[in-house]
């Protein structure tokens, strides 16, 4: 695990929650952290890592860039709705990379605590499946094809809603 790092660019407006995007790499340990409270009996935490590989293509980096205004808002609106949705959530944790990943760097990490796991585990899969489609966070594939070259393509948010992959 890596060491914690402050968060670049945090924003929240609940006194428990973490909302950030970072330049700098993303710390499992302060996301938990971040996310325990004596009252939860669970914390679910999801990490989003870059993989080497998408349908078939060796995957060598991600490339990650968001308006980080927006990108932050739409955090907060996911916060917001975790909490009226399931209210007994006491912390709501979302933090995602920009800039260039390496396979195997974590790009996300959700974090949310909850007396009850059910809701905790239902809370996080929203909250990662809403960012993943709302947030303004563009990801850049970058390929290392069989001649040895390099190339790259984006990836469209809006393929992945119509193929149904789990971009």
């Amino acid at each position: 695990m890596m060491n914690s790092v402050a968060p670049a660019v945090s924003i929240s407006t609940h006194a428990n929650d973490h909302l950030a995007l970072s330049f700098a790499p993303l710390s499992i340990d302060t996301a938990y952290h971040l996310a325990t409270d004596p009252a939860n009996g669970a914390v679910v935490l999801m990490s989003g890592m870059v993989r080497d590989n998408t349908d078939g293509k060796p995957v060598i980096a991600l490339d990650y860039q968001a308006y980080e205004p927006m990108a932050l808002r739409v955090f907060q609106q996911i916060a917001a709705q975790i909490r009226q949705t399931w209210p007994d959530v006491t912390h709501t944790v979302i933090h995602h990379r920009t800039g260039k990943l390496q396979v195997g760097e974590i790009s996300v990490l959700v974090a949310i605590g909850c007396p009850h796991r059910a809701e905790a585990f239902a809370a996080c899969k929203y909250a990662i499946d809403t960012l993943k489609h709302n947030a303004p966070i563009w990801k850049k594939e970058i390929y290392s094809e069989l001649d040895g070259t390099v190339s790259s393509s984006w990836v469209s948010i809006g393929a992945c809603e119509q193929t149904g992959q789990d971009c």
